[in-house]
């Protein structure tokens, strides 16, 4: 799925710059894996080239935006918090539905003074892998991949091109790698290489890939 936050960032004057990212997500039988490049850019002007849009969240669960890299920081501060009160109060994992439904009320909350992000929420639970999309205002859609952010009509070629229900984990990622790669060649907004979150039943592994 591309991203659907698209055409209300569009009509925000000028708001279209702070979704200058790749971010893409992608869910198979075994897990999730979620990908972004580390580029800021405000307007035409490169910010930051070591950004972390990639966060864990706990040992079963990440999210990645696409946005502004405060709102970015904000959502993942918060979710956090909220999953390990959840966690403590009831004993057992929070479901990777209701962490979406809670984002999304807490993004809907917030839509006068919208966080500027659009979000994809990935984990694993009882019933298996998911891959949750909430654009800045709290719709929620529940995909098997999705791309993100300036350079997602690039890298949603790569992903449905690529994408098979029967993939690995390990092809998930390079798949995921992939077309981030392939997006920060088109995309002048994003770049500076790519950070992967992978969870599995293994936990939450994270590691670093160059652009080239």
């Amino acid at each position: 799925m591309q991203s659907f936050g698209n055409n209300f960032m569009d009509s925000q004057r000028g708001a279209y710059w702070a979704l200058g990212a790749t971010t893409v997500g992608v869910r198979v039988s075994g897990g999730v894996v979620l990908a972004s490049e580390k580029r800021v850019s405000y307007g035409f002007t490169v910010t930051s080239k070591s950004a972390k849009k990639v966060f864990k969240v706990s040992e079963y669960l990440g999210l990645a935006c696409a946005g502004l890299i405060g709102d970015m920081q904000a959502i993942a501060r918060t979710l956090k918090a909220e999953v390990k009160l959840y966690e403590l109060d009831l004993n057992r994992r929070m479901p990777i539905k209701s962490v979406a439904k809670l984002l999304a009320n807490i993004l809907f909350n917030q839509r006068y003074a919208p966080l500027i992000s659009e979000t994809l929420i990935g984990g694993l639970d009882d019933t298996g892998a998911h891959l949750y999309v909430l654009d800045p205002i709290g719709s929620i859609i529940e995909d098997d991949y999705a791309a993100l952010g300036s350079g997602s009509t690039i890298a949603i070629g790569i992903l449905e091109s690529g994408y098979g229900r029967d993939i690995t984990v390990e092809d998930a990622k390079k798949l995921a790698v992939k077309a981030v790669k392939t997006a920060i060649e088109r995309d002048a907004l994003s770049g500076d290489g790519i950070d992967v979150l992978t969870v599995t039943d293994r936990g939450v592994e994270e590691e670093f890939h160059a652009a080239k």
